[in-house]
């Protein structure tokens, strides 16, 4: 959802009258943050039909022929000049019923989902975070990095650190797991959390589910440990915190390929064991680069501090981090990708 957010937020820039339609699936969570940018949409049937086993085949197969009916439907009243596709269920019925449109595929993972793959037949252009996706496909792949919310670039360290109140005099740790958070990272934190807090100030984005346990420990806390301590289940300012750190704990989603690096943030990743490879590839990705550290998620409370430790104890280390992180950047991804779509689109209307 964010890099197609972001992406459209690059194509309204360029042109005020854009018309856009977001096509999702039904319940969850996306209607309402699409609908929050004034965007309209529209939700389909839809499921996947890799591993899922038998008894569910069939079922999922006459939701994607639902799903199919339904776009097509969509697509004859909409009438759209381009598609722009960056993963999910329902792509696969809307570029079955689109297939004479000019499409585009965004590729966020290193390593393109199974619904990207099998779209790349309808695609005219694909374009991806980094070059290394073009092994992934027969067909030429734009690098263009990571498309970026605009309100990320809107923080300076300093504001950052008056945003949490963020005294300065100790590096700070930035610890999070994505939207929903990361149950291991935050077990992590919590068995380490009095060796971290007296080498770090620490801001700790839990997630919903762990938020009443992490601050139930936080009360437990002498004064003087509980003020380095910044908690909070999630954070829309996102910006501020990846500006005021000095070093970041994370899953390694697709995002860390574009955010981290327009921070120069060195990384440690722990790549979410649970989701096929493509996290570990993101994290050996920017591993290999120089630009962060992996550690296994089942290893990750004990070795945390060992890997910081070595770290902070290695300036160099640590500055080179930095600069390959910066090195990996790409701050115009979202204009580059809408650059595409617009000529796309005029190629459909000449």
């Amino acid at each position: 959802m964010y890099p197609a957010l972001a992406v459209h937020s690059a194509l309204t820039a360029k042109i005020a009258d854009v018309n856009t339609l977001w096509v999702g699936g039904k319940g969850g969570i996306e209607a309402s943050l699409v609908e929050r940018q004034g965007i309209a949409f529209r939700s389909i049937p839809a499921a996947g039909i890799h591993g899922v086993g038998v008894a569910r085949l069939p079922r999922n197969l006459w939701r994607l022929a639902q799903g199919v009916i339904a776009a097509r439907r969509i697509i004859r009243e909409f009438k759209p000049d381009v598609l722009f596709f960056t993963g999910g269920y329902v792509a696969a019925p809307v570029a079955l019923a689109g297939h004479s449109i000019p499409t585009a595929l965004f590729v966020p993972d290193i390593e393109p989902g199974l619904a990207l793959r099998s779209l790349a037949r309808f695609a005219d252009k694909i374009m991806a975070t980094t070059s290394q996706t073009q092994r992934r496909f027969t067909k030429e792949v734009i690098e263009t990095g990571y498309p970026l919310r605009s309100d990320l670039t809107l923080w300076e360290r300093e504001t950052a650190l008056r945003r949490f109140k963020l005294a300065g005099r100790l590096p700070i740790l930035l610890a999070f797991g994505g939207s929903q958070g990361a149950h291991s990272i935050n077990i992590a934190v919590a068995n380490n959390l009095r060796d971290l807090l007296t080498a770090f100030e620490v801001i700790h984005l839990t997630g919903d589910a762990d938020w009443n346990d992490v601050r139930q420990q936080r009360s437990q806390l002498s004064e003087e440990l509980a003020a380095r301590y910044h908690i909070l289940p999630y954070l829309h300012e996102m910006g501020a915190a990846l500006a005021a750190a000095d070093v970041v704990v994370s899953r390694a989603g697709a995002s860390a390929l574009g955010e981290f690096p327009l921070f120069g943030l060195p990384a440690v990743l722990v790549p979410y064991p649970h989701a096929w490879r493509y996290q570990k590839i993101n994290a050996e990705f920017l591993a290999h680069r120089g630009a962060a550290v992996m550690i296994e998620d089942r290893r990750l409370s004990g070795e945390l501090i060992g890997t910081l430790k070595v770290l902070f104890e290695n300036p160099n280390k640590l500055r080179s981090m930095r600069a390959a992180m910066f090195e990996l950047s790409h701050p115009r991804a979202a204009d580059k990708i809408a650059g595409v779509l617009i000529k796309l689109a005029g190629a459909q209307t000449l």
